[in-house]
C-alpha cells in the first residue's frame, strides 16, 4: 500500500511536471497565458495534494474539498478538470498493494459512485466557476442530481473527454496519455518533453473538448492537425526538443486566440499521476528488497 504521504507527493508532483512542460497553448514555464501564471498552477498543486491523499473520502467529498483548497489560494480555475480526474484515482489507489491493481479497483471507484457524489461534484463544478459548460437539458449543474455521478459522466461523455473516462475506465488516459508517457521516458527523454509527446498524442487522437465547447469543432480538429505534424516529425528521428522555436511559434497562436487546449493537459497530468505512483511503489518495493 502507498503511505497518505506518497499520494499526496505523487498529486503535488503530476500537477507541477503537467506545468512544467512546454506544452503549446497551455500556461507553462515558457509561457503564461488565458489570465493564468505558473504559479497559480504550483500553489493549486500545493493545495489539493493533502486532500487527495486524505484516507476514507468519498470521491464528491474529494472533488469538493479539492476545489475549495484550491480557491483559497487562487480565484481562477486552474485545476478542476485534474481535479475531477485525479479523484477516483486517489481513491482507488488506496486499495491497491501493487500498481497492477489500479486498473480493476478504479472500475469498482466509478461503479460505486453515487448520487451525493453528483451533487458534491456539481457543487465543485460551481465554485471552480468553469467556462464553457452551457445550459444542458439533461442533469445541469445548475440543478440537483437526478443520478449517479457515473451516470451523469456517461451523459456528457460526447461533450467532454473527462466525463468519457468516467464511463470507459479511463481508457484514453491509459492507452494513450500513460503509455506515451512511460515510452518516451525509456526512450531517454526528460519529463518534461516525455510529457508534452504524451500531451500531443491526446491532441492529435483525441480532439480537445475544452476547445469544442469555448470554440468549435472545426478549431478542435484543426489544432489536432498540427499536433500530429509534430508527431510525425518525431516519428522522422528528430527529437521534439529540436522543434523547440516552432513549438514556442504555436504556443503563441493558440493563446492569441484564446485557444487552451485544456481537456488535454488535464489527461496528462492524469497520465503523469498513474506514473508517479508506479514510481511510489516500485519505491517501496526496493526498500523492502534492502531490508531482507
Amino acid at each position: 500500500m502507498l503511505a497518505e504521504q506518497q499520494i499526496a507527493d505523487s498529486v503535488r508532483w503530476a500537477c507541477e511536471q503537467e506545468v512544467n512542460a512546454p506544452k503549446p497553448g497551455n500556461v507553462n514555464v515558457w509561457s503564461d497565458g488565458h489570465n493564468m501564471a505558473v504559479q497559480d498552477f504550483l500553489s493549486s498543486a500545493a493545495a489539493i495534494a493533502p486532500v487527495m491523499a486524505q484516507p476514507n473520502l468519498k470521491v464528491g467529498e474529494r472533488i469538493l474539498q479539492s476545489i475549495k483548497a484550491t480557491r483559497k489560494v487562487v480565484d481562477c480555475n486552474t485545476n478542476l478538470g485534474i481535479v475531477l480526474l485525479f479523484a477516483p484515482l486517489c481513491d482507488a489507489i488506496q486499495r491497491c498493494s501493487s500498481f497492477d491493481q489500479l486498473s480493476s479497483e478504479l472500475e469498482k471507484t466509478l461503479v460505486a459512485l453515487t448520487i451525493e457524489d453528483a451533487r458534491l461534484c456539481y457543487e465543485a463544478i460551481r465554485l471552480a466557476d468553469a467556462g464553457g459548460m452551457g445550459q444542458q437539458a439533461e442533469e445541469d449543474i445548475h440543478q440537483q442530481p437526478k443520478v449517479t455521478l457515473r451516470k451523469a459522466m456517461e451523459l456528457a461523455q460526447n461533450r467532454d473527454t473527462i466525463a468519457l473516462q468516467y464511463v470507459n475506465n479511463y481508457q484514453q488516459v491509459w492507452d494513450i496519455g500513460y503509455k506515451q508517457l512511460t515510452e518516451a521516458l525509456k526512450c531517454g527523454e526528460k519529463v518534461e518533453w516525455a510529457s508534452t509527446i504524451a500531451y500531443l498524442y491526446l491532441l492529435a487522437r483525441v480532439p480537445d473538448t475544452l476547445i469544442i465547447r469555448k470554440q468549435s469543432r472545426h478549431i478542435a480538429q484543426t489544432v489536432a492537425q498540427k499536433a500530429q505534424l509534430f508527431i510525425l516529425k518525431m516519428n522522422k528521428n528528430r527529437p521534439l526538443s529540436k522543434s523547440t522555436a516552432e513549438l514556442t511559434v504555436w504556443d503563441q497562436e493558440l493563446k492569441s486566440h484564446a485557444i487552451n487546449p485544456g481537456t488535454s493537459a488535464d489527461m496528462t497530468a492524469a497520465a503523469l499521476l498513474l506514473f508517479a505512483f508506479e514510481q511510489a511503489f516500485d519505491s517501496n518495493r526496493i526498500s523492502v528488497a534492502r531490508c531482507l
